[in-house]
């Protein structure tokens, strides 16, 4: 068979990356959830026996089992059907699209808002088209794989990453680039997925200001805000709101994680969106999230934006503090902070795996960050509240850390 030579050399990568410890090896299976009478839903995994609970849902808020959203989506099927049957141009775009990118422009406070299948499309998406061979790109070291590989494949004329958070040294980056570059990009998470920790924006913000004039292209800002966008913020805002900061120029964020429901989009002003809508090849040779989709989003914006919304963001709010601050009366370390995303820092990989490895023997989903993927001394659980759990689930949790080792 041709496919002989090829496949004894994708076994030794394979073989390398268990060596190494970075195999991600079998995927677990959902086959069915249970709605919770006194807690969270429960979790049914094939080849696996019990019911789990999820500490490591992107799913913030709940809202992918929000009855209403369900409803929305189930109703627009049989009005559209299942599937956009073509790209954007090509006739595939619904009604339900425009909505969307309508209410989320609003939601942003921006001019203008274009949907893509996922976030990470997003990304890749922008920063091609906005990369001229004149461009920097200046990027966090902790910034997401989809701002890495947006990166490689827009090939600027350099591209350059400062350590996480330092302003300093982004601003020393800035000043040495003063007249080698006519453009320069300056790439962040908002909230940082491993840490949930976030850039001080209005320092981050006013560097771009400050150095604009110094550049022809000018400096301008881009921040993926998915862990942010409905999870943060007093209402739900993201990171913007958090440090309150409306200058970051383009937005890029999910609607798969608070909201719910499938595809990524971008905000920003409308010649930009314009600009994306006719070279962003992510857009323009991908079908977009289905029109029920797309309608099951524009629910999800509906009930955040609503008291509902707001009555879960501030129990989302409570839970949270409430894990943290028993995971700290019982002398766990973590990276606190209001974000749901609570590291719990291991610092060991070999027991970080079994932590991991009991949880899951007591039905809870959690989710190992250990060495390669950090470093040696910073590994971690990440765990994940959400707007689903409740004290119960949590002191489940708790209890079952604390008889860990015993």
């Amino acid at each position: 068979m041709p496919l002989n030579k090829l496949e004894e050399v994708v076994r030794e990568s394979l073989n390398e990356l268990e060596e190494k410890g970075t195999l991600k090896g079998e995927e677990l299976v959902i086959t069915g959830v249970k709605g919770g009478e006194e807690g969270a839903p429960r979790y049914k995994v094939a080849g696996r026996e019990g019911e789990f609970l999820k500490m490591n849902s992107n799913s913030y808020l709940g809202l992918h089992l929000h009855e209403d959203v369900i409803a929305a989506e189930e109703k627009s099927s049989e009005r559209f059907g299942t599937g956009p049957g073509a790209v954007r141009f090509i006739h595939g775009t619904y009604g339900p699209h425009v909505e969307l990118e309508e209410k989320l422009a609003d939601f942003n406070d921006r001019e203008g808002c274009i949907i893509y299948s996922s976030a990470y499309a997003a990304m890749c998406g922008l920063l091609q088209p906005l990369t001229s061979r004149e461009t920097l790109i200046l990027s966090d070291e902790l910034n997401h794989n989809c701002i890495i590989n947006g990166i490689r494949m827009a090939r600027p004329k350099d591209k350059d990453i400062y350590p996480h958070l330092d302003m300093e040294v982004l601003e020393d980056k800035l000043e040495g680039a003063v007249g080698e570059f006519e453009r320069v990009m300056i790439v962040t998470d908002g909230v940082f997925s491993m840490r949930g920790d976030y850039p001080d924006l209005p320092r981050l913000v006013g560097l771009a200001e400050k150095y604009d004039e110094r550049f022809s292209e000018g400096v301008f800002t881009v921040m993926d805000d998915s862990h942010g966008i409905g999870a943060y913020g007093e209402t739900g805002r993201g990171t913007a709101e958090v440090t309150e900061e409306a200058g970051v120029d383009i937005i890029v964020s999910t609607m798969g994680k608070a909201l719910g429901v499938n595809g990524g989009y971008i905000v920003t002003s409308q010649p930009i969106v314009d600009y994306l809508r006719e070279t962003s090849p992510f857009y323009i040779y991908s079908n977009p999230i289905t029109a029920p989709e797309a309608q099951a989003a524009i629910k999800s914006l509906e009930i955040l934006e609503g008291e509902e919304g707001r009555k879960i963001l501030a129990h989302l709010r409570e839970m949270t503090n409430y894990f943290e601050r028993g995971l700290e009366e019982r002398g766990q370390e973590i990276i606190r902070g209001e974000h749901p995303i609570v590291p719990l820092m291991v610092r060991d990989t070999e027991k970080t795996r079994a932590m991991v490895d009991y949880l899951e023997e007591n039905e809870i989903l959690a989710t190992a960050i250990v060495y390669p993927v950090v470093p040696e001394g910073d590994e971690s659980i990440r765990f994940q509240i959400s707007a689903n759990h409740t004290k119960k689930d949590l002191d489940y949790v708790l209890k079952t850390i604390d008889s860990f080792g015993q």
